[in-house]
C-alpha cells in the first residue's frame, strides 16, 4: 500500500520550485526535443531522485515509495491487455467494420458537418482512438470537402469534436482508461458519469453544427460509395457482426465490472469469426498479439480496420507505469503533500475543487502538450483533495477527462494538435474556434462543478 506519509516536508515554495523544474523539463523534452512521454517522464524521475538523495533520502525509499504507486495502478496495465485484445476481436470479426459501413450510409450532404461529426464519433467509440478516427475517416472527409465546397476549418473542426467524443465515450479508449484507474473508479462507471456533461456537449455541437455555421453546397458522394464498397468487398460486413456490441452495452448496463465485460464480449467475437473466415489458432494468436491484419481490403479500409493486439497497448501501459512512478515520488518527497496544503483554504468547496483539476488539467496541455500527462499528474494531484470534501472519485475523473483528453487537440504544440494539424492538413488554429465539442465539455464540466449539479457524494 502507498503510504499518506512523505518522507520529506518540503516549504510551499521549495515545493512549487521543485514541480515548476519537473514541469519545464518534461515540457522542453517532449516540445523542443520531441522526446517521446517515457523519455520525459524518466528525466524528470531523475531530477526527482537526485533532489531526494541530496535532502538525504536513500534510493531505496524512494524506489520502494514508486513501486506502491505503480502497484496501486496494476488495475490500470491489467484493463490495457484487454483492450488490446477486444480492438482485435471486433475487427476480426466484422462489428467494427460494419458499424463504420452502415455509418457511412447516413451521411447527408446537406447536413455535411453534422453527418461528419456524427459519424467520426460513431466511428470513434467503435474503435476508441480519436488520432485513428482523424487519419482514417477524417482524411476521408476533407476529401469529400471539396467535392461539397465545404470549408476545411469547419470541417476539421467537426472531425476533431466527433472523434474526441468517442476517445471520451469508448470503454476501448486508453485515455478513458487512464482516467477511470488513476482515481479508482470502475471503467464503465466512469463511462456512465461522463454522459452527463458529455451528452450535453454533443447535442449542443451538433446544433453548432447545423445553424451556427454556414451551409455547404450539396455535392457527390462518390467518395462515401467508393468506401462503402471497399469496406463491403473486404468480407468483414454483416449484420450479426454487432451482437457483441450488443453483448457489451447489456453486461454494462447490468453493471458487470469491465474486465469480465470484455472478456465474453471478446468470446462471442471470436466464434462469430469462424462464421465468415476460418483462421487458424496460429493466425488467431499473431492477431490477439499484433493486431488483425486484412487481407481482403483495400489500402484506404486497411489502414482502419488494422488495429488492435497486446502490442499496440505497451506504448501506453509503460507510460501509465512512468507516470504512476513519478506521482509516487512526488507524494513520496513531499512536494504534492506541501502543494495541496498552500491550497487547503482555496479549496474548500466542490466548485472551487473542479476549477483547479480544469486548471491544472489545461495548463499540463499547454506546458506540456501531453493528454496522458494532463489526466495523470492532475488525477494524483486532487485524489486526496476529492476523498476530503466527500466527493465521489467519479467525479474527479470526469473532470480530468473534460479538461485533460479534449484539450490537446486545440494546443498547436499538443501531440493531437500536431498529429492533426498534419493528417488533415489544416492548422490547429483554424479549425479551433470549430472544435465546439472540445470546449464545450470544458465549459459543462465548471458549471457542473459550481451548481453541484450531477456530482455525487463519496459512498459510505
Amino acid at each position: 500500500m502507498l503510504s499518506k506519509h512523505p518522507l520529506l516536508n518540503p516549504s510551499l515554495k521549495e515545493a512549487c520550485a521543485i514541480m515548476a523544474a519537473s514541469v519545464f523539463l518534461m515540457g522542453f523534452t517532449i516540445i523542443a526535443l520531441e522526446w517521446v512521454p517515457h523519455l520525459s517522464i524518466t528525466a524528470a524521475l531523475i531530477l526527482l531522485v537526485i533532489y531526494g538523495m541530496l535532502r538525504g533520502i536513500s534510493w531505496r525509499e524512494m524506489q520502494s515509495r514508486m513501486a506502491a504507486s505503480v502497484e496501486q495502478g496494476m488495475g490500470a496495465v491489467y484493463l490495457f491487455f484487454f483492450i488490446g485484445l477486444l480492438v482485435s476481436a471486433l475487427m476480426m470479426s466484422g462489428a467494427i467494420p460494419t458499424l463504420m459501413y452502415y455509418g457511412f450510409g447516413l451521411i447527408s450532404p446537406e447536413f455535411f458537418y453534422l453527418s461528419a461529426f456524427l459519424l467520426c464519433a460513431v466511428i470513434g467509440v467503435s474503435i476508441g482512438s480519436s488520432l485513428t478516427t482523424c487519419a482514417t475517416v477524417g482524411v476521408a472527409f476533407m476529401g469529400m470537402s471539396e467535392a461539397f465546397q465545404a470549408a476545411p476549418a469547419i470541417t476539421a473542426g467537426a472531425i476533431v469534436s466527433g472523434a474526441f467524443f468517442g476517445d471520451k465515450m469508448s470503454p476501448l479508449s486508453d485515455t478513458t482508461g487512464i482516467a477511470a484507474s488513476t482515481v479508482g473508479v470502475d471503467l464503465f462507471e466512469h463511462i456512465k458519469n461522463m454522459s452527463y456533461t458529455t451528452v450535453p456537449a454533443l447535442v449542443l455541437s451538433a446544433a453548432a453544427f447545423v445553424w451556427a455555421v454556414p451551409a455547404v453546397h450539396s455535392g457527390s458522394l462518390e467518395q462515401v460509395m467508393a468506401l462503402r464498397s471497399q469496406l463491403e468487398q473486404s468480407g468483414l460486413i454483416h449484420g450479426y457482426a454487432l451482437i457483441p456490441f450488443a453483448l457489451m452495452v447489456i453486461l454494462a448496463l447490468c453493471k458487470i465490472s469491465a474486465i469480465p465485460t470484455m472478456m465474453a464480449t471478446i468470446a462471442l467475437s471470436v466464434v462469430i469469426t469462424f462464421f465468415h473466415s476460418s483462421p487458424n489458432f496460429g493466425q488467431l494468436g499473431s492477431w490477439f498479439f499484433g493486431g488483425f491484419r486484412s487481407e481482403t481490403a483495400g489500402e484506404g479500409i486497411a489502414r482502419l480496420v488494422s488495429r488492435g493486439g497486446m502490442e499496440s497497448m505497451f506504448f501506453t501501459q509503460t507510460v501509465v507505469i512512468l507516470a504512476l512512478s513519478l506521482g509516487g515520488l512526488l507524494f513520496a518527497l513531499g512536494v504534492i503533500p506541501a502543494f495541496l496544503d498552500g491550497m487547503r483554504r482555496f479549496l474548500i468547496s466542490a466548485g472551487r475543487a473542479t476549477f483547479s483539476v480544469a486548471l491544472t488539467s489545461v495548463s499540463v496541455n499547454v506546458l506540456i502538450g501531453e493528454q496522458y500527462l494532463s489526466i495523470l499528474l492532475s488525477g494524483e494531484t486532487f485524489k486526496p483533495v476529492y476523498e476530503k470534501l466527500g466527493l465521489h472519485p467519479r467525479n474527479l475523473s470526469r473532470t480530468l477527462e473534460d479538461a485533460g483528453t479534449v484539450i490537446n487537440p486545440l494546443v498547436p504544440w499538443g501531440v493531437c494538435g500536431v498529429f492533426i494539424a498534419k493528417v488533415l492538413d489544416v492548422p490547429t488554429l483554424s479549425y479551433l474556434p470549430f472544435a465546439f465539442f472540445c470546449y464545450l465539455c470544458l465549459l459543462l464540466t465548471l458549471i457542473a462543478g459550481f451548481t453541484g449539479f450531477t456530482l455525487s457524494k463519496k459512498d459510505h
